[in-house]
């Protein structure tokens, strides 16, 4: 058995590991774990997530020194939210824990390989927030000129994370769904690789949230995977990632994917409802999920279409009821912003409609982190007292 104690960071006194209190009793400063192993172990690789998985990508050769570490990120099994709902297995694979606290890292780094391999100079991006971000991240790191396009009602707390890479941040009046093929004009034109939310190596990198869910399960795929879906890139990623697994015989099913919208702007699953074989762009969208804010979605028919294939299903929720998510992830120490929440709040409603059962085996897909937007923060109620220190034994 490994031996396992606290020791302190200053004077090295040591406690035992069942300490509770966190800092040392002589001086004051604070603990830290201390292990012994038993043996030497091995080290884990360090190929990052392109050569990890190189044998499902296009790529002969990988760029070195582009990478900010995205992928590997965790599975959480629930437990609180689980009971609440009422089903045995229900996991968060949380992509917040991305370099830019989101799964758009994954597709960005995919994208920019792909850029570099055809010898591109300036890349770019049309986004609601978190790809504007993870894009001028990377273009910052791989010190390309890059471009970001942004809607002019995209809230102000989201434009430095943005601005902070320097990139150049334009925000467009206009329809955001025009803007996309806009881009990709301009692209062409002025010799900018978009490494927009559907293009084809965005979704080439979003397969890897489905191969990590495989390795972390053991080979043992879940019965469904709930998405957030805006575009519709990343979902068609995932559900290619465990295609692709299943047709090299590395897992014995594909689970069934939903696609979960918010109610203010949710075309794909008008769509889905109604029967249709292509998406209608909604009018007036609203909603407190900004980052999947598309009202025409340029992957929505492709995402229909694979639906179908995939006997999956689409389904929207409310504001109240992402909220209400979102919170309820925290509970589990997982604070999402509130698109991530939107699938949370989707397993909840196809519980309660029998869609899903308390036997079948769910991921939710946490796409963002909670800090992305704390203005979300406003319509949670908290409890919060203030007290003299003087007082303070009155709180117990």
């Amino acid at each position: 058995m490994k031996k396992v104690f606290l020791v302190c960071t200053k004077c090295k006194k040591d406690f035992p590991m069942q300490r509770i209190h966190p800092r040392c009793t002589h001086c004051n400063e604070p603990l830290e774990v201390v292990y012994t192993p038993l043996r030497k172990g091995s080290f884990l690789s360090k190929r990052n997530l392109l050569e990890r998985y190189q044998s499902f990508f296009p790529f002969i050769s990988i760029h070195k020194g582009i990478s900010l570490g995205e992928g590997n990120t965790p599975l959480i099994k629930s437990s609180v939210v689980a009971e609440d709902f009422g089903i045995k297995n229900l996991y968060f694979k949380n992509e917040a824990q991305n370099p830019t606290w989101s799964f758009k890292d994954r597709g960005t780094i995919a994208g920019l390989e792909h850029a570099l391999s055809l010898g591109y100079k300036k890349i770019g991006t049309v986004s609601t927030g978190n790809m504007a971000v993870s894009v001028a991240a990377y273009g910052a790191r791989a010190k390309l000129e890059t471009y970001v396009f942004v809607s002019n009602s995209l809230p102000r707390e989201k434009i430095g994370p943005i601005a902070i890479y320097h990139p150049h941040l334009i925000m467009v009046e206009g329809d955001y769904g025009d803007l996309y093929f806009k881009s990709l004009e301009m692209g062409e034109r002025f010799g900018i690789y978009f490494i927009n939310s559907d293009v084809p190596f965005r979704v080439e990198g979003s397969k890897t949230i489905a191969f990590e869910i495989c390795e972390q399960m053991d080979f043992s795929p879940p019965d469904y995977v709930v998405v957030p879906v805006s575009a519709g890139g990343n979902i068609r990623g995932i559900l290619k990632g465990f295609e692709e697994f299943y047709h090299v015989g590395l897992i014995s099913h594909v689970p069934k994917m939903i696609a979960s919208q918010a109610s203010g702007c949710s075309p794909i699953t008008n769509a889905f409802e109604q029967g249709q074989e292509m998406v209608e762009r909604v009018s007036h969208p609203h909603t407190i999920a900004h980052a999947i804010e598309n009202p025409f979605p340029p992957s929505g028919n492709q995402v229909l279409r694979k639906l179908k294939e995939n006997d999956g299903t689409s389904t929207k929720v409310n504001d109240e009821e992402i909220i209400e998510a979102q919170g309820m992830m925290a509970q589990e120490g997982i604070f999402g912003q509130p698109e991530a929440a939107v699938p949370v709040a989707a397993t909840k409603k196809l519980l309660m409609n029998k869609y899903l059962k308390s036997t079948d085996t769910v991921v939710c897909i946490i796409t963002g982190g909670g800090l992305k937007y704390t203005a979300a923060l406003e319509l949670h109620s908290f409890d919060v007292r203030t007290i003299s220190l003087e007082r303070l034994e009155e709180v117990f």
